[in-house]
Parts: structure tokens; sequence; C-alpha cells
């Protein structure tokens, strides 16, 4: 009980608003405890728990395990979603985490989860700025794994692996030890199985020493990260999985300056630049036209649009179109996720609304079509869609994965940028509300 009180008194530092939290469930001992610590708090917190399980494909028994793990969740009461990637046992540990969070983050926008709770805790912290000492990781890099970065939290991170086994075997939870875990081909586990224990054996209190590190370079960090909010004339704007400010700015700053700001607003969002793609960026910054990118690994971009250099998620274009079938539905496109039921028509359409209503007709979901154009509502003439998005100030790479809705092969909105006047219903009149917004 004095885990979970010290866990619950934990998260409520997180100052979470209620919704839903997607809980990264791997088997192992260490995300075992995780689900039966947020089981046993989250309803207070108003909180509604869902299991995510990536199989890797790379253990034999893998499939097995996630059988297990679903069997678990269940017992709880709470959803489970799962993934196989299928990388196979020759997989580097940096493919594996990448593929790892692509398949959370999928999971997160397809439940409708704000947030991806992750089972790393205290040793993980050890493991990881030894690791990027040895790496040659500057002061940020030292600062290890942050509490809560973009949209995952760690709320383990004050708590030892040795505690939290406790927890999970005087509970009589299952759970599973992965045998690459102490496979010292891994770097990660060659540190865990041979290093650290050596270490602990000269220097006794080497991990206490080892978290001073994290802690001193967190408050460095952190002091990089407050500078961004006291600089007015950055005019820093913080999106969904993207971060922006004012090119011009940011350019006429010692250089010094700027890369250490640059390396802050990608970490806002967590992205994690060492110092050459910073000066990338900044580069980028200071000389790109609008509309030029840089790409940063990991699925990150930076890119330079309407005065601002914006770092975010590279977008992936959706190809299948799909029908708003039946009156009442969901679906996801892209980042973005639509419901739609019946309702009564208002007096007035916003042209930039990211809500709709429409007369009867079929309508589908696609991505936008170079050339294309449509009649804005309260407009004349036809407008190509292009200018929409341009004059909406839509960067360009988040064009790639914006939603259109089509009737009969002609757009009739693209939400938070421009509705046409086809389909229009009359006001009080029985229509389709159709809701967008960003997962």
């Amino acid at each position: 009980m004095e885990l979970v009180r010290a866990f619950s008194s934990h998260l409520r530092s997180f100052d979470l608003p209620p919704g839903r939290l997607l809980a990264a469930v791997s088997g192992g001992p260490d995300s075992v405890a995780l689900l039966d610590l947020l089981a046993a708090c989250c309803a207070e917190l108003r909180l509604d728990v869902v299991v995510a399980h990536v199989d890797h494909g790379i253990h034999p028994d893998s499939a097995t395990i996630a059988d297990q793990v679903r069997r678990l969740a269940a017992t709880y009461g709470v959803p489970c979603l799962t993934r196989a990637l299928t990388l196979g046992p020759g997989v580097s540990e940096t493919t594996a985490r990448g593929a790892r969070l692509r398949a959370l983050e999928e999971m997160r926008r397809e439940s409708g989860a704000r947030w991806i709770a992750t089972a790393h805790h205290a040793d993980d912290q050890v493991e990881t700025v030894l690791m990027r000492t040895l790496a040659g990781s500057g002061p940020a890099g030292l600062a290890a794994m942050a509490a809560r970065r973009g949209r995952v939290i760690r709320p383990l991170l004050p708590f030892r692996r040795e505690e939290l086994a406790r927890h999970v075997q005087s509970s009589g939870l299952w759970s599973w030890n992965d045998p690459a875990n102490r496979d010292p081909q891994h770097l990660r586990s060659w540190l865990r199985t041979e290093i650290l224990p050596a270490l602990r054996t000269r220097v006794p209190d080497a991990d206490a020493r080892l978290l001073r590190v994290v802690r001193s370079a967190a408050r460095d960090r952190a002091a990089w990260d407050a500078v961004l909010e006291v600089l007015p004339a950055l005019d820093l704007r913080t999106e969904i999985d993207a971060v922006s400010v004012a090119a011009s700015v940011l350019a006429g700053y010692d250089s010094k300056l700027a890369c250490g700001l640059v390396m802050a607003l990608a970490r806002r969002v967590g992205c994690t630049l060492g110092l050459a793609r910073a000066e990338r960026v900044l580069d980028l910054g200071r000389t790109g036209a609008s509309g030029r990118s840089l790409p940063l690994g990991a699925g990150w971009m930076a890119e330079v649009g309407f005065g601002r250099l914006r770092i975010g998620r590279q977008p992936v274009a959706e190809a299948t179109p799909w029908p708003l079938a039946g009156s009442v539905g969901k679906g996801v496109w892209g980042a973005w996720r639509l419901t739609w039921s019946p309702d009564r028509a208002p007096e007035r359409q916003g042209r930039a609304a990211q809500t709709a209503w429409f007369a009867p007709g079929s309508l589908t979901v696609r991505a936008w079509r170079e050339g294309e154009r449509l009649r804005p509502l309260g407009g004349t003439g036809r407008r190509l869609v292009v200018r929409c998005f341009q004059d909406a100030k839509v960067p360009r790479s988040l064009r790639l994965s914006w939603p259109v809705l089509e009737h009969e092969g002609v757009p009739v909105w693209v939400p938070g940028v421009c509705r046409s006047d086809l389909l229009l219903p009359n006001p009080s009149e029985e229509a389709l509300r159709v809701d967008a917004e960003l997962a």
C-alpha cells in the first residue's frame, strides 16, 4: 500500500486533465506494476486507462505474450489494443524503439487518449545517463528521460526496479521476463548486467551519483526551456506535436544562444537534437525560403513557412478514402478524428470552422488534390484549395495529411480551412453534423 500511495501522490503532481490514458504494457514486471498502480488510483483522478501492447515479433513467444497481456487487461476491465510489428530477431535497439513509439502513437490516436504512460523507472534512468555519457551527449542529453515529454509521461521514474518487482510478486500478478533484457549483445543490457554491477562494487553509491548528474543536467535543461517563455519576441506557439517561433527573431540572436533555443524548442515536442542538427535547423531558419524543410530523423522535420520556423512530426499522407457511413459514426484520418451525428443546422456556419453541417448527400473523406477548387461559403467564384491552405497559414507539410470532405468528387469542406456552399442545409433543418479535431 505504501507504493500505491507514493505512486498516487506522484501521479497527481503531473496535474493531468481528466481523460483517456494509454498505458504501454510489454508484459514485463515494470509495465505490469505500472498497470496495477494506475488501476488503483486512476478512478479518483478521472483517468480512463487503455492498455497498449506492441508485439515486436522478435521473440518466438511474442504472440503468446500478447495474449497474456490481453488477459491481464481484462482482469482490470480495461480495453487492450495491440500492434504486431514482425521486426525479426536481428533488429537493433534503436530501430525497435522507434517502431514501438510509432505504434504507441497510432494506438493513442485510435483510442482517443491524451497521454501515453510508459514504465521507465529510476534504474532505467541510471542506465540511460551512462549510455548517453558513452555516446558523448551534451548537458541536455545527460538529463536523461524527462518525466513528461510531448505526449509521453513516465510516472515511475522515482521508483526502483526492485520495489516494482516486489509489488508484482506480492500482488500475485503475472509477468514475463524478456531474456533480451539480460543479453549483453545489447548495450543497455551489457551495462545493466556487467558494467553497473562492477561499478557498484568499486563505488557503492554509483547509482546515486549518476542520478545526481541527471538532476543537475535536468536543471540546466529546464533553464533553457524556460528561456523560450521569457523572450516574447520569439512568439512561441505550441501545436499538437509541433512548435514554432518567429524565424527572423531567432536568426537575429547570437549563434550559441540561437542553437540552445533550437534544441529547447525541439525538446518541447519530444524531438531530440544534437548540436550539428540544431545548427542545420538554425541555418534553415536564417536562409530557407518559405516552404523549405529539413528531415531530422525519427519521424521529425523542421520547415519554414509564413515567417515561422516550425519543428514537428513528419505527416504521413493518407491514401485510402473512406465514406461517412450511417447517420452516426467516427473515424480517423491521419492525426485527425472525425465524428458525425444528426443535428439541426445553425443560423450560420463558419467558413473556417472545425464543425460543419451538411444537407443529405454522400460524403467521403480523402486527401487534398493539387489543382482542385471549391466555392467558399459566402464568397464568389471558385478558389484553389491550395490558396485556402495558404490563407489559413497551414504549413505545406501538414497539407499532405489534412482531411478533405468531398461530395461526388467535389470538395465541400476542408476542416478549419474552408467550407464550400455545397450541401448547405437551411437553418433549423435536420442535417448531418461533422466535427473534426486533431487527435
